[in-house]
């Protein structure tokens, strides 16, 4: 079941209260005159970065050299894991989204759930009896209150720490599984703010521990068989690739039961940019071996009216209910233009405020031809040449071998989501290099606060600053890789 049927689509609850302290720093009043935390290090346009030249004759050079912070540690592009035979994993939030990824783990071979952390109890204590359930010793249960993690994180005996609670903990949390040794992966969105971007990017490289994005939606079948064919260069010259979040979450915004606090709408009062990129934009990205030969340089956007939630709430909501006392400033409708260092456009779009069926949209176009998803559908020379779309199923031959060795997967998504674990506990178990790193979740973040002052500032451009600090432009390996253990091994 796929994101359109399955409401757990991002980064869910960890429990009742979430936002109790943390949430005073993101009071609608302070984040009104927040644009420099927002923006941190590279905030500003394309135009401020060189104030000789116009945007248009910026150079990706000048905009590689411009807000980059000198190097703290060396660079974790190409950097494996240790090898281990067992993958020790600590989990942090297990509510909607940590609730479900927990089967996952444990229905990996390898994996071992060291610990879980809610200040729910009750979540906690149902996290630990699937463990046990699927005959693994009962993990470590920390339910001291919302900076029990912490403790979690100083244990010896974890190799990996899962994030998937509130974005408000999400930095913090990160930043806390590095300094302690640990490699981590968080749901999406990484940070809510470039410095702490940076800031991650930083520990990652001083404590050489990966710090990944996960959900990222990079492993479904329709996106990995389209990075094969573009990497084969069906698809010729890449030119312009689109994605999004299009979901219509209203209801679930709505609901006490489900975003507890509640914390997600509450970000619409607060950002006016795209809230959740990631999803859209890491497939586009690795399409365009973005960080691998090209980067992402700049974006542009531009928001309509917030009109949605606040008839959502007229039509559903009682007299009195504590929404009335919201003012929603997050567009229903974020359309962003990414440019490349080749030159290349990405479309990203954000809409979870409105009808809508569900969408990622997932297009990739060249000078021969063109994908579109929601609908799957292809159109390349020379298999066509009637102007009408063809049959994207004919092209199996280029699915990738995780979708070859595991044709049904379980979990969300469609899939993708066992996949990634899979995939992720595989490159920690043989010493491999991860597919993707620190670098691919800060650039695939970094339209959450950038798109914000994009808008703010009418559309003006706004800088993607080089996280890999000059690395990009070296070829390597990402997503497009071959089976490390061969087809007979699942």
């Amino acid at each position: 079941m796929n994101d359109a049927a399955q409401p757990n689509d991002g980064t869910q609850d960890s429990g009742e209260g979430s936002l109790s302290r943390r949430s005073v720093l993101w009071t609608t009043a302070s984040v009104a005159g927040a644009g420099l935390a927002l923006g941190g290090l590279g905030s500003g346009t394309a135009a401020a970065a060189t104030p000789t030249r116009s945007p248009e004759a910026a150079t990706a050079e000048q905009l590689d050299r411009a807000a980059v912070p000198k190097r703290q540690g060396r660079t974790m592009v190409g950097v494996p894991f240790d090898r281990r035979s067992t993958v020790r994993v600590g989990l942090v939030g297990l509510g909607n989204r940590g609730g479900s990824m927990i089967d996952l783990f444990l229905a990996v071979s390898g994996v071992q759930v060291v610990a879980v952390c809610d200040p729910v109890r009750a979540k906690a204590e149902r996290a630990a009896a699937k463990v046990t359930a699927a005959g693994q010793p009962a993990p470590a249960v920390y339910t001291n209150g919302e900076d029990d993690y912490e403790n979690l994180c100083k244990r010896g005996d974890i190799d990996f720490v899962y994030v998937a609670t509130p974005w408000d903990f999400h930095f913090e949390m990160a930043k806390t599984a590095l300094l302690n040794g640990k490699h981590v992966g968080v749901e999406c969105p990484l940070a809510l703010q470039l410095d702490q971007l940076w800031e991650l990017v930083d520990l990652s490289e001083r404590t050489r521990r990966h710090c990944m994005q996960l959900e990222n939606c990079c492993y479904g079948q329709n996106e990995l068989r389209v990075l094969r064919m573009a990497h084969a260069g069906l698809f010729g010259d890449l030119l312009h690739g689109a994605g999004a979040y299009n979901h219509d979450l209203r209801g679930l915004m709505f609901d006490p039961g489900y975003y507890e606090g509640p914390w997600r709408r509450l970000w619409h009062t607060r950002l006016r940019g795209d809230l959740y990129p990631n999803h859209g934009f890491g497939p586009v990205a690795n399409y365009m071996d973005i960080n691998r030969g090209d980067r992402a340089v700049s974006i542009t956007s531009v928001g309509s009216p917030s009109l949605g939630l606040a008839e959502y709430r007229e039509k559903h909501m009682p007299a009195g209910d504590p929404s009335w006392k919201e003012t929603y400033v997050e567009s229903d409708r974020t359309i962003s233009l990414v440019q490349t260092a080749k030159g290349r456009v990405i479309r990203l779009e954000h809409d979870v405020s409105t009808p809508h069926p569900y969408s990622r949209i997932n297009s990739l176009g060249g000078t021969k031809g063109v994908f579109e998803d929601y609908p799957a559908r292809i159109y390349i020379e020379p298999d066509h040449t009637d102007d009408n779309w063809g049959d994207f199923s004919k092209y199996t031959q280029w699915d990738h071998w995780l979708w070859k060795k595991h044709a049904n997967p379980p979990g969300g998504h469609g899939g993708m989501d066992y996949m990634l674990v899979f995939r992720l506990m595989q490159c920690m178990r043989l010493g491999l290099v991860p597919d993707f790193d620190v670098y691919d979740a800060a650039t695939w973040t970094s339209p959450v606060p950038l798109s914000h002052l994009s808008i703010k500032a009418k559309g003006a451009p706004q800088q993607i600053p080089d996280f890999t600090r000059g690395e990009w432009k070296k070829a390597r390996s990402g997503m497009d890789s071959e089976d490390p253990e061969g087809p007979e091994k699942a």
